[in-house]
């Protein structure tokens, strides 16, 4: 099977242009300088200079030499504004300006650039008035002439990108290891045991994409994956994580933007991902992007008249920016030949009982087919992500019974359709396939943290006294109630990332770094959006989400994201499989 490229409106193309020996700016915030070659490799170069977002008084840009002429074992770059362009903070590069002109030398570890090699950098800057392209750049005193637009990925005068589309973008594919996360589980004692697995990239804020407080930005992780990949295929996992008024129905992992910044959301959030996701340096990895984890089902549960309701999910419905957000990040993203988007599907917890499963799957074509995005667009869904439902529960079924009561009667249960996220996920697929989702639609769940293993897991099937101590006695999954969802106690590592596992499953994966906090204990102020919910309390006794249970959450985390190494330990202690 094979998904084809969905070409943008006539509207939102540019065309090409050609000059003989002068660079000319392009009409919109991009342009590439080539040179032509005749024979061997003589002095030249290929510049892309891209505005990757842009406000009234800044703007934020990223530039790729590639040099098309001999080795160099050191680079300058130099190119002249038009405007009062001023640079201010930069990365990957030394940039300097007098007046107009700038000039960016490389750093210390980029600097040896092969006959047809490249690198990358990016710098925030200030303007008034117009911000128009450079029109001109020297790389080591040579100009780089003629321009042609690389940079969208929906112009159908661009060159094809080199990677194309596979069923299974996990199929024999190492998947990147994140050297951030992996540095902190190595340091942990025992961590080296599962320090090298894959786990997701988060990009949950705008910052996030050039890098937090030093971190790496997703440029940063895609160069690393371009070296982890070596000669074979690498996939690597992005978690897109930012729609206007997040989580509408939580508090710990609320967002940065305000229910109706849906234009900063495309302008300074999607737009700048897919620029640098279309970079052509990147068309050989395979990048599966994981769509706005926690959205879209909140319009199904958490609205009125259902008594879960919650004033923010009433105005995220109203205004429909769960649905256009959405929908322009899988027709922005789903554009890029080498992206394989999977929607967030929530998990069998929250969507498995009738009333919510069918109104769920509808919800997903509604937002698939919003903004001008097709059904071909979404590669799959994932489900789980985050969360800790047991992959599949062994000791009971939903058609079982005892004294004739049926186990979907149970406490646990509670009238679910599914017992478990392998049947709820596989059960989800088949409906959005017949919705018109691709009938090679592929599943993600999220292991991370759903086995359940250690002295607590049963052995066998719970005792027979009634359906309550029989499915209580039997599962694995030993949280209060299903609605917990914040550092459950007792949690484990689950199944180890793998690909194909089971029908109609891409992959089973951690997109949720394992040791990394859902939300803090107490109030802890920070400069994130992110807020305190009572769910990450442990001496909370519940709301209607959860039945008015006790949270099960551990005691002492840190904000949501941040490294919480008792979780840690206590995810490994209660891996299943065990480590």
């Amino acid at each position: 099977m094979s998904r084809t490229r969905t070409a943008a409106p006539p509207s939102r193309r540019r065309t090409a242009l050609l000059a003989a020996c002068t660079l000319m700016a392009a009409t919109g915030a991009t342009a590439t300088a080539l040179t032509t070659q005749a024979g061997a490799a003589a002095p030249g170069c290929r510049v892309d200079y891209q505005v990757t977002n842009q406000w009234s008084t800044g703007f934020g840009a990223n530039v790729t030499v590639t040099n098309t002429g001999d080795p160099v074992s050191s680079w300058t770059l130099e190119w002249s504004y038009a405007g009062d362009q001023r640079i201010g903070q930069s990365w990957n590069a030394t940039t300097t300006q007098s007046g107009a002109a700038v000039t960016a030398r490389n750093a210390s570890y980029n600097g040896s650039l092969a006959t047809g090699g490249s690198t990358s950098f990016g710098f925030n800057a200030s303007y008034s008035g117009t911000n128009a392209v450079p029109t001109t750049f020297k790389l080591n005193g040579v100009t780089c002439n003629g321009v042609t637009d690389p940079t969208d990925p929906t112009d159908p005068t661009d060159p094809p990108p080199t990677g194309s589309r596979v069923d299974n973008p996990y199929a024999g594919a190492k998947v990147y290891v994140n050297p951030e996360w992996s540095a902190k589980a190595a340091a942990e004692p025992g961590g080296t045991r599962i320090s090298q697995q894959p786990t997701g990239v988060w990009l949950d804020r705008i910052a996030a994409i050039n890098g937090v407080n030093g971190g790496m930005g997703l440029r940063a992780h895609l160069d690393e994956a371009l070296r982890q990949k070596g000669t074979g295929e690498l996939a690597v996992q992005l978690v897109i994580y930012n729609l206007p008024g997040r989580d509408c129905a939580a508090l710990a992992s609320n967002g940065e933007l305000g229910p109706t910044e849906i234009d900063k959301y495309r302008t300074q959030y999607i737009d700048p991902i897919a620029a640098i996701l279309a970079d052509p340096k990147y068309a050989g990895l395979r990048i599966v992007t994981t769509v706005e984890i926690d959205s879209l089902p909140n319009l199904v549960t958490n609205v009125t008249p259902r008594p879960t309701a919650t004033p923010n999910c009433d105005v995220m419905k109203a205004n429909g920016n769960y649905i256009k957000g959405v929908g322009y990040a899988l027709k922005k993203l789903g554009a890029i030949g080498n992206v394989y988007n999977y929607v967030d599907a929530g998990h069998h917890g929250w969507l498995g009982w009738d009333d919510n499963f069918g109104a769920s799957a509808d919800l997903f074509k509604q937002a698939a087919t919003a903004e001008g995005s097709t059904v071909s667009n979404v590669h799959g869904f994932i489900v789980n992500t985050a969360n800790y439902s047991a992959l599949k529960e062994d000791h009971f079924k939903i058609e079982d019974s005892v004294n004739g009561v049926s186990v979907r009667q149970s406490k646990w249960v509670d009238w679910n359709r599914y017992t478990d996220e392998l049947s709820y996920a596989q059960a989800m697929r088949a409906r959005l396939v017949s919705l018109g989702f691709d009938q090679n639609l592929g599943m993600l769940i999220d292991t991370s943290r759903n086995g359940w293993g250690g002295a607590a897991r049963p052995a066998g099937p719970g005792a027979t006294n009634n359906v309550d101590t029989y499915v209580n006695g039997g599962r694995y999954d030993r949280r209060i109630h299903l609605g917990n969802w914040c550092n459950q106690a007792g949690a484990g590592l689950g199944e180890r990332p793998k690909a194909a596992p089971a029908a109609g499953i891409d992959a089973y994966v951690w997109m949720k770094p394992p040791g990394e906090s859902d939300g803090s204990s107490s109030q802890i102020p920070n400069d994130e959006g992110k807020g305190f919910d009572r769910m990450c309390d442990p001496t909370y006794t519940g709301n209607p989400r959860n039945g008015n249970s006790m949270s099960g959450a551990l005691p002492n985390a840190p904000v949501s994201g941040h490294w919480f190494p008792a979780q840690f330990q206590e995810l490994m202690r209660n891996a299943h499989p065990a480590l």
